[in-house]
């Protein structure tokens, strides 16, 4: 089974989506990360995503290499053989790669290796839950579960102003203006890009984390979850 989960920064699609894959058992795929670990590259390469050539690209794609590991603490990242999963959560990184995400031979390299993922986990643990922008409108059209998720821009602000005061590093110092001016910038980018843009891919169960607590989201994440296993039974007798 895949379970597809979007939604704009800070709606609270990780927090849900990895307390799914923990009650049922599968793997949770955060690609976000997927996408700032090839941000890191470019700024561990000086490479400006803006003006780096299709050439560069191409070559630093061809020699990174992204490993992606499962266990207890959840997905551990690494390139080029580094652990870099607290490396890549800073501002910097989080800005680098939202103008990385743009880049088509970025995200055809990013969703050939979500797709071998899903292949991989669904036949060691029967199911994986995906968390992104495009894994339902894109990455997996087909998807058993698709889940939108969203929550207004100030309240997805907040969430990621605390999640940097949590950090304890440089990002500590930035100001809610600050995250606020980010956010808004990216949901344009996301919303507006023409490759892979940020939008509820059909058949998908819109769910508003405004005034719910992360319990409810799961809950009913895992509601349709169990309702298409019932269909599926029924239509297998």
């Amino acid at each position: 089974m895949i379970i597809a989960i979007d939604g704009p920064a800070g709606s609270g699609k990780s927090t849900t989506a990895r307390a799914v894959a923990e009650r049922l058992g599968y793997v949770y795929v955060d690609t976000g990360a997927m996408y700032r670990t090839v941000a890191l590259a470019f700024i561990l390469n000086k490479m400006p995503p803006d003006r780096a050539s299709t050439e560069e690209i191409r070559e630093l794609l061809a020699s990174m290499r992204l490993e992606m590991r499962f266990g207890r603490d959840g997905m551990q990242i690494l390139l080029d053989g580094q652990d870099v999963t607290g490396e890549i959560r800073t501002r910097l990184v989080t800005e680098v790669a939202s103008r990385v995400a743009v880049i088509p031979e970025v995200r055809e390299r990013m969703v050939e290796e979500q797709r071998d993922l899903a292949r991989i986990q669904q036949k060691e643990r029967g199911g994986v839950v995906f968390e992104g922008r495009d894994i339902g409108t894109i990455v997996f059209p087909d998807a058993d579960v698709k889940v939108f998720m969203k929550a207004s821009v100030e309240l997805r602000a907040q969430r990621r102003y605390e999640e940097l005061q949590e950090q304890e590093k440089d990002d500590s110092n930035v100001s809610f203006e600050d995250v606020l001016f980010d956010i808004r910038a990216r949901d344009e980018r996301d919303i507006s890009r023409q490759l892979s843009p940020l939008r509820k891919a059909e058949g998908t169960i819109e769910i508003d984390t405004s005034d719910i607590d992360v319990r409810e989201q799961v809950e009913m994440v895992i509601q349709e979850v169990q309702a298409v296993r019932e269909r599926r039974n029924r239509t297998s007798v």
